[in-house]
């Protein structure tokens, strides 16, 4: 099998192994409009494949079976008729079986072609093989952000890794603040290797001099913040954030659980008491944004954070939790959406929502990288999403 090959094998097999310890049950349940089961993420990125490339490059295309085209297309307009999205976990047919063939149909078809064509692709065709792939290492995470909030409505509170999987580490170094020079500075990918579309153009921004904190904000501190009436402090928060802290009740983190003055935490392994010393997560920018307006701090702009990230002296920048930015998502001076259904992949949802860089403790090996921007509405908080400190110099 060639490298391409071998890499579509690979992230195909590494999503089947996150959904081996989920039950058929678990893969079905939908828990909030934001979340979508299991099965689902299994079956879109296989759609994927077989829309984007196989109904394209294979001459004797068949759709697997025409209803998925609609079930499982998530977003692309151009490519037909959508089932909604707050309604995904109604759909207990095709079940978690039912996917698995899909998938091995998929696969098997991928296979055959990428053997045939062999090693030297069509650069369109490897751009596109390449984007599949990435593709379905996003709904890897999104699988795991996912099944995470569905176990945390079950009163019984199961676990659905072993202890230790996907797991933030203990961040035991004392906080400090780093002086970053500023100046005109490059933002964006410089097209050394994969990226997606809105990492792009590279251009120069001005930045002033700045100071970034070295490693993320933990729970210690964020219990800190608490214990100040962090969350009944209006004079905090933005008002927006304020809104949803009285509308929905917001006193700590998501998943975190008040024990009888204990604090615990629901996790990927079960449930367990918050370890102080680990990096805060499932915080919203709201949240995030009064948490640094109470330490007498600002979030990094989504540049800040890529110049230090660049630079390499930020801690856990990338393999802990994702860090919310103050920048709007918005697209770089020059950006074009491509032609077609591909040009649906990130342009059109630059509105309304705030970057996130970094990466997670579960994102997937090499998904991550110092351009990457990720990004959620202000109020989301089951994503892995924490935050570090900035301020200007």
């Amino acid at each position: 099998m060639h490298d391409d090959a071998q890499r579509y094998h690979d992230v195909r097999q590494y999503t089947e192994a996150l959904a081996a310890p989920l039950s058929p049950e678990d893969q079905t349940v939908q828990s909030m409009p934001d979340v979508s089961p299991t099965k689902w993420h299994r079956a879109h990125v296989t759609w994927f494949f077989e829309t984007f490339i196989l109904a394209d490059r294979d001459p004797d295309f068949r759709p697997f079976h025409d209803g998925y085209w609609t079930l499982f297309n998530s977003y692309y307009e151009s490519k037909g008729p959508r089932y909604p999205r707050p309604d995904r976990g109604l759909i207990s047919r095709p079940g978690a079986a039912e996917v698995t063939d899909y998938r091995l149909d998929v696969d098997k078809r991928m296979i055959d072609l990428l053997l045939t064509l062999g090693e030297d692709l069509e650069s369109d065709f490897a751009a596109l093989l390449d984007l599949g792939i990435h593709h379905e290492q996003q709904h890897q995470e999104l699988l795991l952000m996912d099944i995470k909030h569905v176990l945390s409505v079950n009163p019984l509170r199961p676990s659905a890794y072993p202890e230790g999987a996907h797991h933030v580490d203990r961040l035991t170094a004392a906080q400090e603040w780093l002086e970053m020079a500023g100046g005109i500075v490059g933002l964006g990918n410089d097209a050394n290797g994969f990226a997606f579309d809105n990492e792009w153009p590279r251009h120069e921004v001005l930045l002033r001099p700045f100071r970034i904190a070295r490693r993320p904000v933990t729970n210690r501190e964020w219990l800190e913040f608490m214990q100040d009436g962090g969350y009944n402090r209006h004079e905090l928060w933005l008002s927006d954030g304020w809104a949803r802290v009285n509308a929905e009740g917001w006193r700590s983190p998501l998943y975190w659980i008040d024990d009888a003055g204990q604090w615990l935490q629901h996790t990927l392994s079960g449930t367990r008491p918050v370890n102080l010393d680990e990096p805060v997560v499932h915080v919203s920018h709201y949240e995030a944004d009064a948490f640094a307006a109470w330490a007498g701090a600002r979030l990094p702009t989504e540049a800040e954070w890529e110049v230090a990230a660049t630079a390499s002296v930020l801690e856990h920048a990338d393999d802990q939790v994702w860090q919310w930015t103050s920048s709007a998502y918005l697209p770089y001076p020059g950006f074009h959406a491509a032609p077609g259904a591909v040009g649906e992949y990130n342009g059109k949802f630059m509105s309304s929502q705030m970057v996130l860089r970094g990466g997670s403790c579960v994102t997937p090996p090499g998904h991550a990288r110092p351009t990457y921007r990720n990004f959620f509405p202000p109020h989301s908080r089951w994503a892995f999403s924490g935050l570090r400190l900035a301020a200007d110099a």
